[in-house]
């Protein structure tokens, strides 16, 4: 595996210096969007820049579009005057070419709406782009993390040898320093989980979630830890229950308290996920079908009650059942778009309703206007699908490393325990006692491993850390079976009693 120089020091300088780019490059399609749609209704980009100081969806746009009005406004400066100056401090290349594009075409006299269409397709070029770049960085990455997998597994290998024979006697006797059980604790507990913070830490920066404000999960963990924190300390404080620190239940022990923490938060996550993952699928053909009433003659208004009739939408048709009933009643947009924001989480879908809500609002939700919304609301289906496509078999992966680490680990262990049980020259038998300590401490290490790697995993695949809960359990659960079943398995082989 080779590691490209640039992508490392991307990572670094993405981390220190590069995440109002990211956030501007992120936003930019849905503000140029906008803009092309309201433009489209017979709306002056200064008009479509005062209505963004009110979206507080796109935030980074939100802080721009306050500062360019209150240069025009305060400062009374003319606003392609102040879009230039923008233009030339802003670090994003995607946003400076946008604003001095936009500057050229009113200054030269070109059709303002046509500029805005072919710079939104160029937009979503380079957006699907990026997303194929960002997914062969986060490869790069998953790479480089089962790289450090390996190394642990195999200093893991050599803490085994070093600790169960007597071959290294002589290297202690000359004065050279031995491995003891706190530097093993050191590294199994301390170091490992540092490093694969570290990588959590830099998958942050190259994946970003369309959940928003997922806070659920995360509140539903509180109970179980304080649960497991107050058995971990009844475990150290009360001699009754030391017989569960023995070497046959402790793994299964940490195993319970990890997959306790783990499943009620994973729970509150998947009907969440699901709910958002099918408005994200459903929303084009929603959109779709708004724009296709529309040309039938419908106003803006019908056409929205005529989409949310479709069956076909799984969870996501509670939500427009809501929609139906509220306009029905009289409700106004705004207000319903206020009550979709408590049902859905996902950014892209409640963009796209805004944009739409914003259509109708000031533009009267032309069909011209809502069939630009339902184009690129395909094409942004597409790119989120094939980044999900691409990303998918490193999950396989996390499961891969799960079962090789736990099964390579116990091999090597139980086979150094009876290669000593053999009169060799130098090397003494070592007690069953001793196997099974170091046993014991190798497979908390590796649990506790695979549930730290759960939560990089999530956030890889999914682009947060709330759906770590659901892998953390799944690789914990993993781990603990292959290493009762390899622990049984040599142990029925070797004649050791488990």
């Amino acid at each position: 595996m080779q590691f490209k120089r640039p992508r490392i020091l991307g990572w670094i300088l993405n981390l220190y210096f590069g995440e109002g780019t990211s956030e501007i490059n992120r936003e930019l399609p849905f503000a140029a969007l906008l803009f092309t749609l309201l433009a489209a209704s017979g709306v002056t980009i200064y008009e479509s820049w005062k209505k963004l100081r009110d979206i507080d969806l796109l935030p980074t746009f939100q802080k721009e579009a306050r500062e360019i009005v209150r240069q025009v406004d305060v400062l009374g400066y003319d606003p392609l005057t102040v879009m230039h100056k923008r233009a030339e401090k802003t670090k994003s290349r995607n946003y400076r070419e946008f604003l001095l594009g936009y500057v050229s075409s009113v200054r030269s006299g070109i059709n303002v709406v046509n500029f805005l269409k072919s710079k939104l397709r160029s937009v979503f070029e380079v957006e699907s782009a990026s997303a194929i770049r960002s997914i062969e960085r986060l490869g790069t990455l998953v790479e480089a993390y089962a790289v450090m997998l390996i190394v642990t597994l195999c200093s893991y290998i050599l803490f085994i040898v070093f600790a169960t024979t007597s071959v290294f006697e002589p290297m202690k006797i000359s004065g050279t320093p031995g491995v003891s059980p706190a530097v093993v604790c050191i590294l199994i507990f301390f170091v490992t989980p540092l490093i694969s913070i570290i990588f959590m830490v830099i998958a942050h920066t190259e994946r970003k979630s369309n959940l928003i404000a997922v806070k659920q999960p995360y509140y539903a963990a509180i109970l179980p830890l304080t649960v497991v924190s107050g058995l971990t300390a009844a475990l150290y404080f009360l001699p009754q229950l030391q017989y569960l620190t023995s070497p046959q239940m402790f793994p299964l022990i940490i195993t319970v308290c990890l997959l306790t923490v783990s499943i009620p938060p994973a729970v509150v996550y998947m009907k969440i996920a699901k709910t958002n993952y099918d408005a994200e699928n459903s929303m084009p053909s929603f959109l779709r079908d708004v724009t296709e009433a529309r040309k039938v003659g419908l106003s803006p208004e019908k056409s929205i009650v005529h989409a949310t009739k479709r069956m076909g939408y799984g969870r996501f048709s509670a939500t427009l059942n809501l929609i139906r009933s509220q306009m029905e009643w009289g409700v106004s947009l705004r207000k319903i778009f206020g009550n979709i924001k408590q049902k859905i989480q996902t950014w892209p879908v409640l963009v796209n309703f805004l944009i739409l809500v914003e259509t109708i609002k000031i533009g009267g939700g032309s069909a011209a206007a809502l069939d630009i919304l339902t184009d690129y609301s395909e094409k942004q289906k597409d790119v989120e699908v094939n980044k999900k496509s691409l990303l998918r078999p490193y999950v396989i992966l996390a499961f891969i490393w799960s079962v090789l680490i736990a099964l390579t680990t116990t091999m090597v262990a139980m086979t150094v325990y009876a290669l000593t049980q053999i009169s060799l020259p130098g090397a003494v038998a070592m007690p069953l006692g001793i196997m099974q300590v170091q046993i014991n401490l190798f497979s908390t290490g590796i649990i506790l491993q695979c549930w730290l790697s759960g939560f990089f995993v999530g956030k890889v695949n999914e682009g947060t850390f709330a759906a770590g809960f659901k892998y953390s359990a799944m690789l914990v659960l993993t781990a603990y079976v292959s290493l009762v079943l390899s622990q049984n398995f040599l142990g029925g082989l070797y004649g050791v009693v488990s």
